[in-house]
């Protein structure tokens, strides 16, 4: 809280007279480092991946599913339900995040949050597996796998890669069966 003292002329005139053979420090210049550059988290990592494939030749595009989008939805589920899916209409009851899990502890832990929903009723999740910069020529790893995962699964009907504000191709949206 400021002092809402005023002073006096006195106290006016005793400071000055005690300040008055005080010198001003010489100003120096400030020498500022430089801040770095801003780069990208894996850009070094992907354009020397982008070196090599380009050394080794191309692989097949259709092997790769990075920056594909998923869409999936079993026979007999409308095309109005995927749409409305894709467009991120239904409401995201539960999350689960995979990516930088290694592919036998990603089903282990896919398996045990889809056994939890069963039982939930809950009809739409979101699974973010990543876009798979760091797999190399191989490609997106679980998202191939969660491709295969969920079309065997009875009470998942339909999936499809997120909203780009819900991850985009590196999360799916999950939709299950009412039962």
């Amino acid at each position: 809280m400021p002092n809402k003292h005023k002073p006096s002329e006195q106290e006016l005139r005793e400071f000055r007279e005690a300040v008055a053979d005080i010198k001003p420090l010489p100003s120096k210049p400030v020498h500022k480092i430089p801040k770095p550059k801003p780069q990208a988290r894996f850009a070094r990592a992907a354009a020397a991946e982008v070196l090599q494939e380009s050394l080794n030749g191309d692989p097949d595009p259709e092997d790769s599913l990075l920056g594909k989008g998923l869409y999936y939805a079993k026979p007999g589920v409308q095309q109005a339900v995927l749409r409305k899916l894709r467009r991120g209409h239904y409401s995201i009851a539960a999350e689960l995040d995979l990516h930088g899990l290694r592919i036998a502890d990603a089903r282990t832990v896919l398996a045990e949050f889809l056994q939890t929903m069963r039982g939930t009723g809950l009809r739409c999740v979101r699974i973010i597996h990543g876009k798979g910069y760091r797999s190399g020529p191989r490609g997106p790893v679980l998202k191939q796998k969660l491709n295969v995962w969920l079309r065997q699964r009875q009470d998942v009907i339909a999936f499809c890669s997120a909203r780009p504000v819900d991850g985009g191709t590196g999360a799916l949206y999950v939709l299950f069966s009412g039962r």
